[in-house]
């Protein structure tokens, strides 16, 4: 079966997922199933919201890799550049907590974006520079996260507030559906409006031409006059920033204070929603809102007080679909042909 039939077929299956989700979310919360536990965990309103909320640094993470990958650079240290970013956020916020609220949100936005984009910098020199084997140097940047966050933290430290939700006027009065997409903090909405943003970007602009052709075949990039490897640079710095931005979501919006390994294999997931997508802004979306929502699942299923089904392998669940998801499909997704190759110029000069 041809790449294009299996996209073909599998966009169909998602479409009607999408759409028998949406009839029975509106039908359980507006009618009297929603009396019923099972119905209520599986399509009630909170186990959308907390869909959303799993997603978002899901979502962030897997835009950072696909900018990262689509230039030929292979980016597992996602899940440290999230983590670095959450503790530089976490640290700029509890630093300016005498400031006016927003204003010490939005400065520990910009520390996590800034040290996001430093660790995309360092990997993409390793990488690129120095030839370093990406894998490796991937793992360096999980490791240096690691060992830097849980040294420096202070534990008597604490951020004093986070982003609330902003209520969208009118849009967010729409039954069932205007609480989830349109009532929410403002990470959350910018994410959504990421993932439009890179799509065009890589899909309709020159930047995307050439950095999609630097992905696959560089030579030829190269041949026509496109500087390979400062294309690799910036887009990994740009991927790096995004991962510290889905890092600086769990302090600065999400939970509001940092805690040791607080991703917790976030980073590695959105790796999984970036190869289940295919390298795709809106097919990461759709894998990263599966994956969230199997998260959700677990949260809705501990606070129904389910007992039937032992807590450690409802914890299991959004790992579980993980490697289902990747090891069904990673077979029949092809990522950018030069990904992980170092690229030298004729002369041997980067």
């Amino acid at each position: 079966m041809s790449t294009n039939r299996i996209w073909k077929t599998t966009s169909i299956i998602s479409m009607a997922l999408a759409v028998l989700l949406v009839v029975m979310v509106v039908l359980v919360n507006t009618t009297g199933l929603k009396s019923a536990t099972w119905l209520r965990v599986l399509f009630g309103i909170s186990a959308l919201n907390f869909t959303l909320r799993a997603a978002v640094p899901l979502i962030l993470g897997a835009l950072s890799g696909i900018l990262c990958e689509r230039s030929g650079i292979i980016n597992i240290g996602i899940e440290g550049m999230m983590l670095a970013g959450a503790f530089a956020g976490f640290v700029a916020k509890v630093a300016t907590n005498h400031w006016p609220l927003l204003l010490s949100l939005l400065f520990g936005v910009l520390i996590a974006l800034a040290v996001g984009g430093l660790m995309g910098l360092l990997h993409a020199t390793l990488s690129t520079r120095f030839k370093m084997d990406q894998i490796i140097s991937g793992t360096v940047m999980i490791i240096l996260a690691t060992g830097f966050s849980s040294y420096l933290f202070d534990r008597n430290a604490i951020a004093e507030g986070k982003f609330s939700a902003v209520h969208i006027p009118f849009l967010a009065d729409i039954p069932v559906i205007g609480p989830v997409l349109f009532k929410n903090p403002p990470i959350t909405f910018l994410t959504l409006i990421l993932v439009f943003v890179v799509h065009y970007a890589l899909f309709y602009t020159r930047w995307g031409l050439r950095t999609r052709a630097v992905g696959e075949h560089p030579r030829a990039a190269d041949t026509v006059g496109i500087n390979v490897n400062r294309y690799r640079y910036v887009n990994t710095v740009m991927g790096g920033m995004l991962a510290g931005l889905a890092g600086g979501f769990l302090v600065l919006e999400a939970v509001g204070q940092f805690q040791e390994g607080m991703t917790a294999g976030r980073g590695f997931i959105s790796l999984a929603a970036m190869i289940f997508g295919n390298w795709n802004p809106f097919g990461a979306l759709g894998a990263a809102i599966l994956f969230g929502y199997t998260q959700a699942l677990q949260n809705e299923l501990l606070l129904a007080g389910v007992t039937t089904v032992p807590r450690q392998f409802i914890s299991m669940l959004p790992y579980v679909v993980t490697i289902i998801a990747v090891s069904g499909f990673v077979g029949r997704v092809r990522p950018p042909a030069a990904e992980g190759k170092v690229y030298e110029t004729e002369g041997g000069k980067d």
